[in-house]
């Protein structure tokens, strides 16, 4: 399958699963995502908490690309990351592209694809 086609699968999995429009936004993307990493669950977020869970994802998306590292968990069971190489300067287009890639990418690590296309992508 070609990236812009695991990315509709994508898109069709958080409309199946999570109620939302057919072309989801990146950014809701990243906070449910974020939400997933922190194991929060569904409750009520402040603005702060949701850029937080945002930040969150964004260092986990981008941790096998080498920008981030695992530091810790905090006492309220945030997870911490430590920048470990400096982002490119990418226009909005291109990180978005960047975010799309790293989504796909923990779609197959984590197993959240079917399993139909999981075994597509391992025959490729």
């Amino acid at each position: 399958m070609k990236e812009n086609e695991l990315w509709r699968e994508v898109e069709r999995f958080f409309e199946q699963n999570f109620d939302t429009e057919p072309q989801v936004a990146i950014e809701t993307v990243l906070f449910l995502i974020g939400v997933q990493e922190l194991g929060s669950g569904k409750q009520e977020y402040s603005k702060e908490d949701k850029l937080n869970l945002i930040h969150i994802a964004v260092c986990r998306l981008l941790q096998p690309y080498g920008f981030y590292d695992f530091s810790h968990y905090d006492e309220a069971g945030y997870p911490h990351f430590t920048p470990k190489e400096t982002l490119p300067d990418l226009k909005p287009n291109e990180q978005t592209l960047l975010m799309k890639k790293a989504v796909v990418q923990y779609f197959i690590d984590e197993t959240l694809f079917s399993k139909e296309i999981l075994d597509s992508l391992e025959r490729a």
